[in-house]
């Protein structure tokens, strides 16, 4: 899996398009990859999103995207973790894939010695009932994108402005909350080593831009 690093905030729209044009072009062959990058502020609506869990964006944009899930926000100090992978020549399904990617941040978590758990029913990870990672996914040809959204050290106020992933009141945390020294330069290359071991797969090569 070849991993990219995407340095500073990258505009939600850009990259999603990306993603689209990766996925449309990649054949049975083509290589899976990883892109870890922060976004701009934005509010993105899930292909289930609805409107009313959109309390009060402001001046910060809102896109409906073609993902999986809710409404969630994306800022600065969040790491998101975008997968192009092929499920189709993995031989696996969506949800053991879900299952992976948030094994791969309990793992990462328990790194810092802070307990991650699963929450039947809502996709994600929590630390004492508050939401530390989002998760969403599109599929198309048997090959999804998107992926997971990791709180590191950000300015969670706007998470107020909505009913994160569509459940009113709850709690959102970061991982800065529990290891104030965390920097999110240092979780990128160990959170793609947590998901390329979660998926039997090895990183190969770097591209930093």
């Amino acid at each position: 899996m070849r991993i990219k690093l995407l340095q500073g905030p990258q505009d939600y729209l850009d990259i999603w398009a990306a993603m689209r044009a990766f996925t449309e072009m990649r054949g049975p062959t083509t290589p899976d990859e990883l892109w870890l990058l922060e976004h701009a502020p934005v509010f993105t609506l899930g292909q289930a999103g609805l409107p009313e869990h959109l309390l009060d964006p402001g001046t910060i944009p809102v896109i409906q995207s073609d993902r999986g899930g809710q409404v969630t926000y994306h800022g600065p100090g969040q790491l998101i973790a975008y997968l192009l992978f092929d499920l189709r020549r993995a031989g696996i399904g969506v949800r053991y894939l879900v299952e992976r990617l948030e094994q791969a941040v309990i793992d990462l978590l328990h790194g810092y010695g802070i307990r991650g758990e699963r929450r039947p029913g809502a996709p994600g990870v929590y630390v004492a009932e508050a939401k530390i990672a989002a998760l969403g996914l599109r599929v198309r040809n048997g090959c999804c994108y998107h992926g997971l959204a990791l709180n590191v050290a950000m300015d969670l106020a706007p998470f107020a402005r909505i009913n994160p992933c569509g459940y009113p009141g709850l709690a959102v945390t970061q991982l800065a909350d529990h290891y104030p020294q965390v920097e999110l330069a240092e979780l990128s290359w160990p959170l793609a080593r947590q998901l390329t071991r979660q998926l039997g797969l090895e990183p190969v090569g770097v591209d930093a831009d």
